[in-house]
């Protein structure tokens, strides 16, 4: 049986040996041969690219859709750091309300999915695929690959292995290359198998077919749905089509797919390479185009955002880009849809970590499974101009990373509406609390408004922490939150909680209200010394606004139970040493951790991991103020690796703590936490 290839990674390093202990990464299958042998499955870095999110099961809306192909400099870049990297400017994405299907996309053989992009698409409600290509230069894999009948069958069932191992969501088939007139009929059975077993055992999973090679065997891109690429079509789950389309070839594809003419994903090159409408800045044009002849989209290489100059940073320059995907497209997720319902705002990239308000790290990050539910950010309403902007927040953060900030000019008795969120939410007999937490200048202050529908009737509630006049007649009602007090809030937040009873009402928005206190409130109020995007402080303007919100939770019950240190089993199942001239020596460690009675708890969302490097004959107060938790990164499976950690030689133990969060935001006191102890004597 083939062992698994190495990787070059440059004449200065030697080869990436997969099954070598290594800081984990995701990369790809280049071979056939390593595809037939499960290779992948004897990797150390296996068990470090599964997606923890589970995604439902259901199959795709009966409406036009959205798919987005990933195409960002050849792929497995920033976003390859299982773990997450250090790059606090990596490309990301954060507008999923936008997107039904992503596609993972690189010019290797079986490009798999980093599990960081599985996981955020995952939790907004987008289905995520791999691509099983074929180029020009891949005749002997072809003649390979569709030898018999038997040996199609086999690398579908391969992949089918990969996708429920992994836990994505399906495959992109591009076969750009041509075929012999024998090897037609083992190309459409390689394509109905993988669709067959792909459905059977992962329902609601997609095969795309790429429309490039035809029925006959020539390399001949249609730009179309037609009779010589339809016959691929009618075996898997859609087309995607090439981006040379006219403008009256989508009415005329949409026709040639009858009843499946959503199946039919009409390819925009945000490059402008022979695209309709010239991608770019003008990618709206052709989804006009499509909406209007109700078809659906394939947006290709949305990085250019990233990777072309633009006038503006990447965070201005990517919201604006999307903004005219949204004015054209219009939404197609919605959230929330079930509780526990948490988001801390966080885009998956930042310069420090913070839990509860408190920073734990002052380092530089990229991690896209650490992103949170991204915000709509509308102004929906307004008694005024609307002179608020709300922006993520990447200085003043409670929980991960990012928080939202609220920023500009707002009079006396006027407020600002900003819709956060979409949802679908159906509410029961038992309540809705919410929290929030929050940070504000002066008199300037933030609630939350949610909207809620039933079968006959529409109403408006509004959470504050202190009610004023104005809100009276444009609410249903105003619900005065109360302060949570804790001792592990850090005292630069404030944390507010409220109770709603709404049954039988749809929760259908909810929005950030920005106001400012009345003069004639003398009851204390929160005040926070915060810099505002323009880094000033002026409080002196009776117009000025600057409020922050950090997270918000939605759930109908208490903090849950996380399981605490007894209900787990920690293990080391590899430890390397390695001296230094210095007197210090560097751990590479494996921890690994499961619950000792093997349940899947679903309160569980992720886990910080830290460590302690607890000093020789420490006895002295000094030495147990230095004693603290340093916090190592996060992981979302039961594994984390760590990678040449320094250990001082005064130091006699190393514990390793592995706190576990919940996907309420909750989060495990250290003491309670999972550890294991590394005694260092004798190493």
């Amino acid at each position: 049986m083939a062992e698994q290839s190495t990787i070059s990674t440059g004449s200065d390093t030697p080869p990436f040996d997969p099954t070598k202990p290594s800081t984990p990464i995701a990369f790809p299958i280049r071979t056939l041969e390593d595809l037939e042998s499960r290779a992948y499955f004897k990797s150390f870095h296996y068990p470090f690219n599964k997606s923890m999110v589970a995604f439902q099961p259901v199959p795709l809306p009966d409406r036009r859709r959205m798919l987005v192909c990933h195409d960002m400099a050849g792929g497995y870049k920033d976003d390859k750091w299982v773990q997450g990297g250090t790059n606090p400017d990596a490309f990301g994405i954060w507008h999923w309300y936008l997107i039904d299907v992503f596609v993972y996309f690189s010019h290797d053989l079986v490009t798999l999915p980093p599990p960081c992009w599985t996981n955020t698409a995952h939790r907004h409600g987008v289905k995520v695929l791999g691509t099983f290509i074929l180029e020009g230069g891949g005749k002997d894999v072809r003649d390979t690959l569709l030898l018999t009948k038997k040996s199609a069958q086999m690398y579908a069932e391969r992949l089918t292995e990969l996708t429920t191992a992994l836990g994505f969501d399906g495959w992109l088939i591009n076969m750009e290359i041509s075929l012999n007139s024998h090897q037609i009929p083992h190309l459409k059975e390689f394509v109905s198998h993988l669709a067959q077993s792909m459905h059977s055992k992962l329902p609601g999973s997609l095969v795309i077919w790429y429309d490039c090679v035809t029925i006959d065997g020539k390399l001949d891109w249609q730009n179309q749905l037609n009779e010589k690429n339809k016959p691929f079509f009618d075996i898997c789950d859609g087309i995607y089509v090439n981006y040379g389309w006219k403008e009256d070839t989508p009415k005329n594809s949409a026709a040639a797919a009858g009843e499946r003419k959503y199946d039919v994903y009409m390819g925009i090159d945000v490059f402008g390479r022979g695209t309709y409408g010239g991608g770019e800045w003008h990618t709206n044009v052709a989804l006009d185009v499509l909406r209007k002849d109700d078809v659906s989209a394939a947006i290709f290489a949305p990085g250019w955002v990233y990777e072309h100059k633009q006038e503006t940073d990447f965070q201005t320059a990517q919201n604006k880009w999307w903004n005219l995907v949204k004015k054209s497209w219009g939404l197609v997720q919605s959230y929330p849809k079930l509780l526990p319902f948490y988001s801390n705002f966080d885009q998956g990239h930042g310069h420090h970590v913070s839990v509860d308000g408190e920073q734990i790290s002052d380092a530089s990050w990229n991690n896209l499974s650490s992103q949170g539910f991204q915000p709509i950010l509308d102004v929906t309403d307004a008694s005024t101009s609307h002179s608020i902007q709300a922006y993520l927040n990447f200085k003043e953060v409670y929980n991960g990373g990012g928080s939202i900030a609220l920023e500009g000019t707002l009079e006396q008795n006027c407020y600002t509406e900003i819709r956060l969120f979409q949802g679908e939410l159906v509410l029961g007999e038992v309540p809705l609390i919410l929290m929030y937490s929050s940070q504000s200048n002066g008199d300037s202050q933030l609630g939350l408004s949610l909207e809620f529908l039933s079968s006959t009737n529409k109403r408006k509630l509004l959470l504050t922490s202190s009610i004023q006049k104005q809100f009276s007649n444009d609410f249903s009602e105003v619900i005065e939150t109360t302060t949570l007090e804790a001792p592990r809030i850090s005292p630069h937040w404030s944390v507010q909680v409220g109770c709603i009873q709404m049954n039988g009402y749809k929760l259908t928005n909810i929005n950030i209200l920005c106001y400012r206190s009345s003069l004639e409130i003398n009851e204390p109020k929160y005040i926070s010394e915060l810099v505002d995007k323009n880094n000033t402080l002026d409080c002196s303007s009776p117009s000025k606004y600057f409020a922050v919100l950090g997270n918000i939770t939605l759930r109908t019950c208490e903090e849950p139970d996380l399981p605490p240190n007894a209900s787990w089993i920690v293990e080391s199942p590899y430890i390397k040493w390695t001296p230094s001239p210095e007197g210090t020596r560097t751990l590479d460690i494996k921890i690994t951790w499961k619950l000792k009675d093997s349940c899947n708890h679903t309160v569980i969302d992720h886990y910080n991991v830290y460590v302690v490097k607890v000093a020789e004959g420490c006895n002295s107060h000094l030495d147990k103020l230095q004693n603290v938790p340093e916090y190592l990164g996060v992981a979302h499976v039961e594994a984390f690796y760590v990678s040449n950690l320094a250990v001082p030689s005064s130091t006699s133990c190393l514990k390793f703590t592995i706190q576990v969060c919940g996907v309420d935001g909750s989060s495990q006191r250290l003491e309670d936490a999972p550890f294991i102890n590394l005694d260092i004597e004798g190493q």
